[in-house]
């Protein structure tokens, strides 16, 4: 029975206040956080002060055009970068005062000065090699964005998805295991997808047909994952490495003529094949959620389970299907530690990145495209220490260690704004 629109939610990018193209909502916090991290900036600058220049490289040697390096004075474009940020914070200042809405684009300004003015800084006396920072960040990023899709997937069905980290762990896993005994990395891939789907398929029995807790029942899943796939390395893989822990590495690709294009080309079009598949994903997952029928009936279900069930949509059969698509696409992105990154599972290589994930989906308000770019954020963060190190800056090692997790605490307290998740996710679903 087709679905009425009178029984679907309103479209995100139509009549939500949350939609992409609206500005966030009056609040203090904005201004808060921005205040806060302009005086962290200044007091590092202050107390920290660096001698010498610091050059961005914007170029590889494969590019079709050489762009030419561009050398700064350390302190003074890391001053600039805070009284930029400081203008930006009163402007925050000004429009929560006059209770007016702070505009999109002020937050993500401030982010791109606070970060050249940072680099700028940390990088005294080196070279800051721009394209490998991005690229790098990318790369990082593509299991938090595949989990993040996996996590708004359960979620805009009314299933809070805590399970994202043992869907990326369970892929690694099945990724380095059949990889490894097929001789396939694409056989690897599509065993990372089967092994997400199982997960969720868990996560769906307890939480949607035995009405289980589905924060609890997530968090004993992840706990499950992590002793299951720890004791089968200790036991099975380790033992046996040569045959069942070395697994075929997918390794980058560059596409014709678009890998040259400086800048863009080294960061986006010479990546993995997972890389090319995860902008595949992120267009077909906004595509399906917002412009089809079971897109439709996937958000009726995570608002209001019971209009949707009135109008003949079976409730329980599409929050099921739904987690299963989830888990394979959170799995896919498990599988890029064991096909890409390392080729070999290794005990709890992710880290704890399914939660980074699940704050990627808060922050990103339950949208793909959010979602995409607060993951990309958050990789950014990680890739960010190893570049420092590299180059030799003096920022202590510590904390560039702890900066993807301050990030992802600052972004879900503050920059996020007010967020609406789903009006029914968390809730179990009894037919009357």
């Amino acid at each position: 029975m087709s679905t009425p629109h009178a029984a679907a939610p309103t479209d995100d990018r139509a009549g939500r206040p949350d939609g992409p193209h609206v500005m966030t909502t009056a609040s203090p916090k904005v201004a808060i956080i921005l205040g806060i991290v302009t005086l962290l900036l200044a007091a590092v600058v202050a107390f920290g002060s660096q001698t010498g220049d610091t050059t961005f490289r914007l170029s590889t040697r494969r590019d079709l055009a050489q762009l030419p390096d561009v050398t700064v004075p350390a302190n003074a474009t890391a001053w600039v970068a805070i009284v930029l940020m400081a203008l930006a914070t009163a402007e925050a200042v000004r429009r929560y005062l006059a209770r007016t809405k702070v505009p999109l684009w002020l937050p993500a300004a401030y982010g791109v000065v606070a970060m050249i003015g940072f680099l700028a800084w940390a990088a005294a006396g080196a070279t800051l090699p721009v394209i490998g920072l991005l690229a790098g960040a990318l790369a990082l990023a593509v299991p938090l964005v595949f989990g993040a899709l996996g996590g708004v997937l359960g979620e805009r069905v009314g299933v809070v998805n805590i399970a994202i980290d043992g869907q990326l762990l369970a892929g690694a896993f099945a990724a380095a295991l059949v990889g490894s005994l097929v001789g396939s990395a694409w056989a690897g891939l599509i065993g990372a997808m089967l092994a997400g789907a199982l997960v969720g398929l868990v996560l769906g029995v307890f939480a949607i047909s035995y009405f289980v807790d589905q924060v609890i029942v997530g968090v004993v899943l992840n706990v499950l994952i992590i002793g299951l796939t720890s004791f089968m390395f200790s036991q099975v893989l380790a033992p046996n490495a040569a045959t069942l822990n070395s697994p075929p590495r997918l390794g980058p690709v560059s596409v014709p003529l678009l890998g040259e294009i400086p800048v863009i080309g080294p960061i986006l079009f010479r990546q993995s094949v997972v890389v090319y598949l995860l902008y595949v994903a992120v267009a077909v997952v906004t595509w399906s959620l917002y412009r089809t029928r079971w897109g439709l009936r996937v958000r009726a279900v995570g608002e209001h389970p019971q209009a949707a069930d009135t109008v003949g949509i079976n409730v329980l059969r599409t929050r099921y299907r739904t987690l299963l698509i989830a888990g394979a696409t959170a799995g896919a992105g498990g599988a890029f530690y064991t096909l890409v990154s390392v080729s070999q599972f290794n005990r709890e290589m992710t880290g704890g990145a399914g939660y980074i994930a699940l704050a990627a989906v808060i922050f990103g308000k339950w949208d793909p495209i959010r979602a995409t770019l607060a993951a990309l954020l958050f990789g950014f963060a990680s890739n960010l220490q190893g570049v420092l190190s590299v180059i030799g800056s003096p920022v202590p090692s510590e904390f560039m260690l702890m900066l993807p997790y301050v990030v992802t605490v600052f972004a879900v307290a503050g920059l996020v704004g007010r967020s609406r998740p789903p009006a029914a996710v968390g809730t179990p679903y009894r037919k009357g």
